[in-house]
């Protein structure tokens, strides 16, 4: 198992990548610059903390979370993990439209009513907290995706075509992220390449190109998904299906420009 790094390494990491000092993330998180200073001399970041940080340096809270080694509270999670067989189908069908189409469908998700959490979220076999390749099937089960979501939907976005008992695989420790796996994984996740490598300790011989517009609306897709029922999803998926104007039953495989 991969030895945990630390946040506070991780964070100073990213400050010096953004060339930000603690005061100037301290200004932008709305914290004290001893706060922020402690958090980099290795102290536990505060969950409060967490969720302030991750605004001011372009995450998400709860990849901060997972990066940090630390449970994703209740409340932050995807609202109806039963929503998770619909999900992959919104994005997929959704990239095969037009972006002014694609844009639709987007603010309908955005306007639909917020509806009750149906139960309590839980990741499915994942290596330790500590594990690089735990992280990342993490943020990716975060995003309401099963290891056959990730699977179907990573072959639309990117080059990356794996089978599901792979993602789980990487999940639980048994296979090492490669170059090629952590770029295309940062492209769903709306992560940078270069930051998502560094972080998970993966050597990349050269900077990545940025995402392809397809990969960057999948990833905010994907993660406005995350606040649908099951119901909900089912209803968005069976729209984005039906606004298609190409053969609706396949998908085309890694899409051009992706």
């Amino acid at each position: 198992m991969t030895e945990h790094l630390g946040f506070g390494v991780m964070l100073a990491w990213l400050l010096d990548h953004r060339k930000l000092s603690a005061q100037a993330l301290a200004d932008r998180a709305g914290l004290t610059a001893n706060e922020v200073r402690a958090v980099l001399a290795r102290e536990a970041p505060r969950e409060d903390l967490l969720q302030r940080i991750a605004p001011a340096v372009g995450f998400h809270a709860v990849d901060l979370f997972i990066l940090a080694g630390l449970a994703v509270p209740d409340d932050m999670a995807p609202l109806d993990a039963a929503a998770e067989r619909w999900a992959p189908y919104i994005v997929m069908d959704a990239l095969h439209l037009p972006v002014a189409e694609r844009r639709e469908l987007l603010q309908l998700i955005r306007s639909l009513p917020q509806e009750e959490r149906p139960s309590v979220f839980a990741t499915k076999r994942l290596a330790p907290l500590a594990d690089p390749g735990g992280w990342v099937i993490r943020m990716l089960q975060y995003r309401n995706l099963g290891w056959t979501g990730m699977g179907k939907l990573l072959a639309v976005v990117s080059p990356t075509y794996l089978s599901a008992s792979t993602y789980g695989v990487i999940g639980s420790g048994g296979k090492e992220l490669t170059p090629r796996s952590v770029t295309d994984f940062a492209a769903l996740l709306g992560i940078n390449a270069g930051e998502l490598a560094a972080l998970t300790g993966v050597y990349l011989r050269e900077v990545p190109p940025p995402p392809a517009p397809e990969a960057v609306d999948a990833a905010v897709l994907l993660w406005e998904a995350r606040r649908l029922s099951a119901a909900q999803a089912r209803h968005v998926s069976e729209l984005a299906r039906s606004m298609r104007g190409d053969s609706p039953n396949g998908y085309f495989i890694n899409l051009p420009g992706s």
